[in-house]
Parts: C-alpha cells; sequence; structure tokens
C-alpha cells in the first residue's frame, strides 16, 4: 500500500509554500504502474452523465494559474460550430445515452458567437444546459440572446459565474486588475433578471472553507444576489492546481485507505469534447482538466469513448481524488 495515500482529501487549500517541492520526474509517465511499482488507479465511466464541451481556449483575460491555460493569446483549442455540437447531440439520442446535462467551457465561452445557438440546442432536445463564465463584456454583448434563452427555458440553464474570491482584492489577484467591477456588474444582472446562477471560488488563501464561505454570504448579502454561500453546488470552492508541485499517484489501494469512491470521480460520469487547432474534427476527452495532453483522447466518436481512465496525471490526484473536487454539479 502507498502510505502517501494518506493525505485525505482537505476541507481547504491554502496556497503552497515558497518551498513546495517541485513534481518527482518519475511520477506519472508509465499509464499502467506508479514510480514506486504499484497499479495505478483507474476509473471506469459508469453513467454518462453530463457531457461538456470546450467551445475554444481563447479568453478575454489571462488569469494567474489559469486550469486552461486560456488567455486571449491561447488558440490551442479552436472554436467549435454549433453543427458539430450537434452531431454530438444527435449521437446522444440515437444511442440513447442517460445524459441530463450539456455543460460548456472554455476559455470563455461567449467568445464563440455561436454559443447561444448551441444552448438553444441543447436546451431545445430537453437538456439542462450549464455554461462556465467570468460573466464580463463577452457575456454581457449576450444579453438578448440570453433573456430568450431564459424566456423559453427557464432554470433549465444555468450561468455558473468565475469569482475567484469574495474580495475585489483576491479576486483580481488571479484575474488581473479592472476584473472586479465588471464581474461583479455581470452577475448581478443575472440575479436581477432571474437566471439561474451560481458561482466558482478558489480556494488559494490561508484561510479555511467556512471563512470563504463566510465572506461569500457577506458579499451576496451585500449585493443583494439570492445566492447559498454554503450550498457546496451553488458556490463551488475549487482546489489550488499546479502541475509542477509534487502529489501522491494515485494506486488502486487508495480508494479503500482514503475512503473515496471511484463512480465518484468526474470522469466516472463526464465526458469533454475538444477541437485541436487545425484538427479535421473534434475528439472526446475525459474530463474538463486535460484538454491538450493526446495521451488522453478517447476517439472522435461518444461511442468510443467508454474506456476507463488511468489516473495518469497530476490534476487527477490534486483536483479530484485528494482534493475531492468536480466541475459538474
Amino acid at each position: 500500500m502507498t502510505a502517501a495515500c494518506v493525505l485525505s482529501a482537505p476541507t481547504a487549500a491554502p496556497a503552497p509554500a515558497p518551498t513546495a517541492r517541485a513534481l518527482d520526474p518519475g511520477k506519472f509517465r508509465d499509464p499502467d504502474v506508479t514510480a514506486k511499482g504499484e497499479r495505478r488507479a483507474v476509473v471506469a465511466l459508469t453513467r454518462l452523465r453530463t457531457l461538456w464541451f470546450n467551445t475554444g481556449s481563447l479568453c478575454n483575460i489571462a488569469c494567474e494559474n489559469c486550469y486552461m491555460d486560456s488567455s486571449p493569446l491561447n488558440d490551442r483549442l479552436a472554436y467549435l460550430t454549433e453543427a458539430e455540437v450537434a452531431a454530438y447531440l444527435d449521437e446522444i439520442a440515437a444511442l440513447n445515452y442517460p445524459v441530463e446535462e450539456i455543460a460548456f467551457t472554455g476559455g470563455e465561452p461567449f467568445m464563440n458567437r455561436e454559443l447561444p445557438a448551441m444552448l438553444g440546442d441543447a436546451l431545445g432536445r430537453g437538456f439542462r444546459a450549464l455554461v462556465l463564465t467570468n460573466a464580463m463584456k463577452p457575456m454581457q454583448r449576450r444579453k438578448t440572446e440570453l433573456l430568450d434563452l431564459r424566456r423559453r427555458h427557464g432554470d433549465a440553464l444555468t450561468l455558473r459565474v468565475s469569482l475567484d474570491h469574495y474580495s475585489p482584492e483576491g479576486h483580481e489577484a488571479v484575474r488581473g486588475p479592472n476584473t472586479w467591477v465588471p464581474t461583479l456588474a455581470g452577475l448581478r444582472w443575472l440575479a436581477r433578471e432571474g437566471f439561474r446562477i451560481a458561482v466558482a471560488g478558489r480556494m488559494r488563501w490561508n484561510e479555511s472553507t467556512d471563512e470563504a464561505r463566510a465572506g461569500y454570504a457577506r458579499l451576496y448579502a451585500r449585493e443583494d444576489i439570492p445566492l447559498d454561500a454554503f450550498d457546496a453546488s451553488v458556490t463551488v470552492l475549487f482546489p489550488e492546481m499546479d502541475a509542477g508541485l509534487d502529489v501522491p499517484e494515485i494506486t488502486v489501494h487508495c480508494w479503500d485507505i482514503l475512503g473515496v469512491a471511484p463512480e465518484s470521480m468526474m470522469c466516472a460520469t463526464s465526458r469533454m469534447v475538444v477541437k485541436r487547432r487545425g484538427a479535421a474534427r473534434p475528439v472526446v476527452v475525459p474530463c474538463t482538466l486535460l484538454p491538450y495532453d493526446p495521451a488522453f483522447e478517447l476517439g472522435a466518436r461518444l461511442a468510443d469513448s467508454a474506456s476507463s481512465v488511468r489516473l495518469n496525471h497530476p490534476h487527477c490526484a490534486r483536483f479530484c481524488v485528494l482534493g475531492g473536487a468536480s466541475c459538474s454539479p
């Protein structure tokens, strides 16, 4: 058994100390075996509940330690088209997959001009839809289309706004200067217009989860935003990630040691579609955190993507298994 597995999921994830160790170069190299020679943990697809689409890696801002490396210059993932998304929705219907939710991430999804049409298609087919957004100008330019979607589909559409901290200083330490005011304005508008909304924050400060939630509760009360800061599905606090820092590899023994079930992992119920720059067609990957690594490609069709996922990346350990986090609600 791997003693490192006793590092159970934290209740808070402060910023790594400057002396944090760099990732052992021997780790996460063999897809089947860890650096210590133990069998690597795998996760089977139990039920495809959420299908994610990365609409493109371009973003209107460049955050510090962005999980997706999104920025105004990163076009490694091309814009998906409405027709490409529709083809996967058609496949869901043809194969009778039990998908409940269609989710959109980026980059900033609203940078893709076809996002409103994609949302309309998914919602029109009876799926719930989720969009991860910074609620800044790209989203605010789509107010007319969003209001129409809200009128036609109500609470089937959720927008999760990235508000990294409940203070302007904390948020802008991640998002950059002059990002707090437009993000908060977008969040206020969504709340005022009755959209179903959520907030995503990050645990990179030396505070407990309870302290962070109390801070968000004060913000919501002050801004008249009707959200529950203590509901983890509404105010989602993600652990900080850095693929360059050391983290235990997850072995087959870790599930019992940690008391974590493999079927609770995001890749047990989710897949994501991405389209690489210059590629002829999109491909399917296990989750939202691994859009670039070709080793995690599962095929071009959903039917090809049902194979088990080897947890052969630092994000698998830090975010999902030890961090207890998931991008899906």
